[in-house]
């Protein structure tokens, strides 16, 4: 968040740890340390060749020189064989197989921007196949291979209404206003928004010039899948005249190639995405919801004939959301994967609803906090490659075949297997509430000592309606090495354990998920080995603000950190990017309206109570929970005397570290705030 001091992120960094001695240093590198996030790796994208023979996804792996990080693809052989297929300091992703297995076809700004590039399985050779000036995403290849849809945001430039006069030649006046008047202004992480909108086009897989496919004035994006015929490109999109008012309610649409003609295929409120069409031609699957204006809504499966037949709910009996879908070859089976108690997992379902479960620990994308999610691909002949969830691990691959399993990658061996990480452990207790089974993992410190006491940091996911798993997260490892114990933990609000468990704070947020939390930090208590006046909380976004709440309601803890948080639910859908939906989907009607429920709720009613020193840390190009949210916070808590400080963590967004070193920044900070206030005064 910020500090009045503005504190220099850089200068922090700079400089070196000093050791007393060398056996202290010897010591510190058996345990995980800020600069070893520099190290870390993790495999995404998975896409196994039709055949099942081997399987090509991203290695993304951080620049220390950069700051940065960078993926390149990768092959691995279902023995365990890997081997590079690009290289270098580039964004390779989004790869996608060609029907025949011949060509693969992905995004790289291997060429100086984000453009279209193919791999030739004969020659090994890659190249880009597109000269365009924006970024394309959702690659899919028509079923006689001939072309590659994919969509791109096209600027559709507007002149300002106001020109000023009489600036002389050469004269170097102040740069213009900028004058908006949209409704999506601004987007975290992408800035203040231009204008234009995502628009579909079609390319000759062998390259060529693009041919923009539709032209109206709503965003085309997403997944883009063909009819068996390769003549219609199915696609999801908002295109009523009032969107904007109606933030999630898509439809699918038919794309016809040749003659630009759109059908609309399906037509209720609330989302239909992520279309797939079956091998045949014959049926579309989709994922949606019947919209209930409910701040958590579970994903369902859907599939119906593509020719007009009538939607068919596969997923009816499932109490957790759909997250990703594939056919099978058959055009019978279709897999699909979802969350349960913060796991991964992926099953294979017929046309009747029939599901059989084929694994149950996807997951390890998240490296920075534990959060859950996981990609998965499906070979012709049923090779099931997934995303690993792992506690010591970032994400590797594995393989599911039959009976077969088998461990396909360990790209962290070589960095983590000498270091002495945190052993995780997960634990369920029930909430004094209403008796609530509540699910959460501790993580203990290196060579923890169950007749020591220890120092304990609560660590708070975000969303709130996203799920922790089990999963290797950096920044608790880093806490842990530091010589605490750290809880996190999944209280109701959480995702993977039902609809009406998330629900339970709609419209009541924050309220019994503090009590969850609580009861948590009691259970670990009760095992015996922590110092009950060296308890910290920390959490970023949903968990800033349960942070914030917990200073507010108790003084239990000898200190807080306060990441990225809503503070002010009144100025918060007022100045955050998504505003049209915070409105409508978190509250019940306009702040002017329902004040008293909108404060009820926020943080900074409760700010006189605050007595725990209070540190709030949050990135300064960050729209989702706008910095302004932080200031208010800080100076609230400097007019009550509470001690305080305010990092502000330059040119990032909400999700701060997408740079390795603001990671550190962000880690480095919170163990600091807490070895200053290591005890309850």
């Amino acid at each position: 968040m910020k500090q009045l001091s503005y504190l220099l992120l850089g200068l922090a960094l700079a400089v070196p740890t000093v050791y007393a001695d060398e056996s202290e240093s010897k010591q510190a590198s058996k345990t995980l340390q800020l600069e070893d996030v520099f190290q870390l790796e993790y495999a995404s994208d998975p896409q196994v060749h039709p055949t099942g023979e081997y399987t090509v996804f991203v290695r993304n792996y951080m620049d220390i020189m950069e700051d940065r990080r960078y993926g390149n693809l990768w092959k691995v052989e279902h023995n365990g064989t890997l081997r590079p297929l690009t290289g270098g300091m580039h964004q390779d992703h989004s790869p996608i197989w060609s029907p025949d297995g011949k060509t693969l076809a992905f995004v790289s700004n291997r060429s100086g921007s984000q453009q279209i590039h193919l791999y030739w399985n004969d020659t090994r050779e890659h190249a880009p196949i597109t000269r365009l000036t924006g970024s394309p995403s959702g690659l899919s290849w028509s079923p006689n291979g001939r072309w590659i849809a994919f969509s791109m945001f096209t600027p559709k430039p507007s002149k300002p209404p106001v020109s000023l006069p009489g600036q002389p030649k050469g004269a170097n006046w102040a740069e213009p206003a900028k004058y908006i008047d949209k409704d999506t202004y601004r987007v975290d992480g992408g800035g203040y928004a231009p204008e234009g909108y995502r628009q579909i086009y079609l390319i000759p897989a062998s390259g060529g010039t693009p041919r923009q496919l539709t032209f109206d004035d709503y965003n085309h994006g997403g997944t883009l899948a063909w009819s068996g015929d390769s003549k219609k490109i199915i696609f999801s999109a908002n295109r009523r005249d009032d969107a904007w008012q109606q933030p999630i309610n898509s439809e699918l649409y038919s794309l016809n190639v040749e003659s630009g003609e759109i059908q609309t295929l399906t037509d209720r409120v609330g989302p239909d995405s992520s279309p797939a069409v079956s091998p045949d031609g014959r049926f579309v699957a989709w994922l949606g919801y019947d919209d209930k204006e409910l701040s958590y809504q579970l994903n369902q499966l859907y599939v119906m004939e593509l020719d007009g037949g009538k939607p068919q709910l596969l997923t009816e009996d499932l109490d957790y959301a759909i997250d990703s879908i594939q056919w099978g070859a058959n055009s019978r089976t279709i897999y699909a994967s979802y969350e349960k108690h913060g796991n991964g997992h992926v099953v294979s379902m017929n046309l009747s609803g029939r599901r059989t479960e084929l694994v149950a620990n996807m997951g390890g994308l998240s490296y920075s906090r534990p959060y859950s999610g996981g990609a998965f691909s499906v070979a012709d002949d049923g090779t099931l490659i997934y995303t690993l969830a792992q506690p010591q691990r970032p994400a590797d691959l594995m393989l599911k075949s039959g009976n077969r399993e088998r461990k396909l990658t360990s790209l962290n061996d070589d960095a983590l297997a000498h270091k002495e990480l945190a052993r995780i452990e997960e634990i369920w207790y029930e909430s004094s509430h209403d008796g609530k089974q509540i699910q959460g993992w501790i993580a203990y410190p290196p060579g923890f000592d169950e007749t020591k006491k220890y120092p304990l940091i609560l660590e708070i996911h975000g969303g709130p309606h996203t799920a922790y798993a089990g999963s290797f997260a950096a920044e608790i490892q880093l806490m842990a090495a530091k010589g605490y114990v750290v809880l996190y933990t999944n209280p109701r609000g959480s995702t993977s354990y039902g609809e009406a468990f998330a629900q339970e704070i709609h419209h009541n947020y924050p309220s019994h998920d503090y009590t969850d939390l609580m009861d948590g930090v009691d259970a670990v208590i009760a095992k015996g080995f922590i110092d009950e006046n060296r308890l910290h909380v920390t959490g970023g976004s949903g968990g800033g603000v349960l942070t914030a709440w917990i200073v507010g309601h108790t003084d239990r803890f000898a200190s807080a950190v306060v990441a990225k948080p809503v503070i002010n639910w009144y100025s918060f859908v007022l100045t955050a990017d998504m505003y049209n939906y915070f409105t409508k989907y978190w509250f019940p009607g306009m702040p002017w309206d329902n004040l008293e429920h909108y404060m009820k709720f926020s943080p900074i009613s409760y700010v006189g109570n605050v007595t725990t020193p209070t540190m709030l840390l949050t990135g300064e190009a960050d729209y989702r929970t706008p910095i302004s949210e932080s200031e208010q916070y800080y100076q609230a808590l400097k007019l009550n005397n509470v001690e305080t400080a305010m990092v502000r963590v330059p040119d990032a967004p909400h999700g701060i570290y997408s740079r390795p070193s603001n990671l550190m920044a962000k880690v480095a900070y919170i163990l600091h705030w807490f070895e200053q206030h290591p005890e309850k005064k």
